[in-house]
């Protein structure tokens, strides 16, 4: 059977781009979006909203691109894959484990600068490659190259 993990969002930032660099100068930028579900539950008819926070690392150029221009608040729409990442806890020495989501390419969606929130948009495209992934085909760095 053939696998397949791809994974299209379009959701808020909770909190500003974290920004970093890995010991070799890789740009890495870590986002967490707020991605909001309205239904309709069966009884009574009564609207509901569920919120799913996402975390989501960013690599290279498009890290750089997405921490320059995006702020708490503002829409993205990201494509990427899922990520189990898995690790010992160090007080507990219990494995721990978390899923998250490796962005590959990305698009701005609100252009407008609201009133003042956020960051100002881009005059022009900032990321050509938007549509290109900037991360290599091998994984990247392993955990201890990762400034987080």
């Amino acid at each position: 059977m053939a696998n397949f993990n791809k994974v299209i969002l379009a959701g808020n930032l909770t909190r500003d781009p974290e920004l970093r660099y890995t010991p070799k100068g890789t740009a890495v930028a870590r986002i967490t979006l707020a991605v909001n579900r309205t239904y309709t539950s069966g009884e009574g008819g009564e609207k509901k909203e569920e919120v799913s926070f996402v975390d989501v690392d960013v690599w290279g150029r498009q890290a750089e691109v997405i921490s320059q221009y995006m702020k708490k608040g503002r829409p993205l729409l990201v494509e990427g894959r899922l990520k189990q990442d898995t690790w010992e806890d160090k007080h507990t020495k219990q494995k721990q484990s978390k899923l998250k989501v490796v962005l590959e390419s990305f698009s701005f969606i609100d252009s407008n600068n609201r009133g003042g929130e956020g960051a100002p948009a881009p005059a022009r495209p900032a990321a050509p490659a938007a549509s290109a992934p900037e991360t290599p085909d091998t994984e990247p760095p392993q955990d201890d190259d990762v400034p987080f």
